[in-house]
């Protein structure tokens, strides 16, 4: 009985020392397994946790893949059940939700990094592809962003009409492609970027801008905006039309 006591006496010390942790300093002095040992200990009373945040961490990869794991998935681990899955589940949507209630009606996407900090929590743990299109005002507010189309883990298959239609109807002023991929390297392939030189003559046709693709791999990405493809595909579709070809 006496080890018990010892025992608790310790965990209860251990999660003081978290929460002391975070009051004083956020969570930027936590590691993942720390942010993830918090988040658990605040659904387990008087219980060591710290084997199932390193293995939900083992497991699932990353902080963001712990926290968007299905709840199904959490609890095959020994020691998580319902209640800390859903949680944890909770946080992710929560977090999301927050990003996109700080970007609505704001001119937040003034660059390739905003883009980035506002979707790789959603994006870069999938196990296949999602294209995503963000529509945009002139003041680059966000209208909306939707998920359009999914693929297999190689590719997805856009369809420009598609994208413009939506854009249309949404009466968007510009655009921001984003998609992802599951291999965790964010160099586009050959079909990502005839894919994007097609809808960036698409919206030109249409007097939409196209102000970035996205390739969201692992924990970094790839914007064909940076690296000015967008702008020399909106210069090609001009020559193009001045010398009388069709696009």
């Amino acid at each position: 009985m006496a080890d018990k006591e010892d025992w608790q006496k310790k965990g209860e010390g251990h999660r003081q020392r978290l929460r002391q942790k975070f009051l004083e300093g956020g969570l930027e002095r936590f590691s993942d397994e720390e942010v993830i040992e918090f988040l658990l200990t605040l659904g387990t009373p008087r219980k060591d946790v710290k084997p199932q945040a390193r293995e939900a961490l083992g497991r699932f990869g990353t902080l963001s893949g712990v926290l968007s794991a299905p709840i199904e998935k959490l609890t095959e681990i020994r020691g998580i059940g319902p209640r800390n899955a859903l949680y944890m589940n909770l946080v992710h949507q929560v977090a999301r939700r927050y990003l996109r209630d700080r970007a609505a009606r704001k001119p937040f996407f003034h660059s390739s990094r905003a883009v980035y900090d506002y979707l790789f929590h959603a994006l870069r743990d999938l196990k296949r592809e999602v294209f995503k299109v963000l529509f945009l005002t002139r003041k680059n507010e966000l209208i909306a962003d939707e998920d359009l189309f999914a693929g297999s883990l190689t590719a997805s298959a856009v369809y420009p009409g598609e994208v413009m239609a939506r854009a249309l109807e949404m009466k968007a002023a510009a655009l921001v492609f984003v998609h992802n991929h599951p291999s965790g390297d964010p160099e586009p392939s050959p079909e990502d970027r005839r894919i994007t030189q097609d809808l960036t003559w698409a919206a030109r046709l249409l007097g939409i801008q196209v102000l970035d693709h996205i390739v969201i791999g692992g924990n970094t990405y790839y914007s064909f905006a940076d690296q000015g493809l967008i702008k020399r595909f909106t210069r090609e579709y001009d020559e193009r039309m001045r010398g009388g070809l069709a696009p």
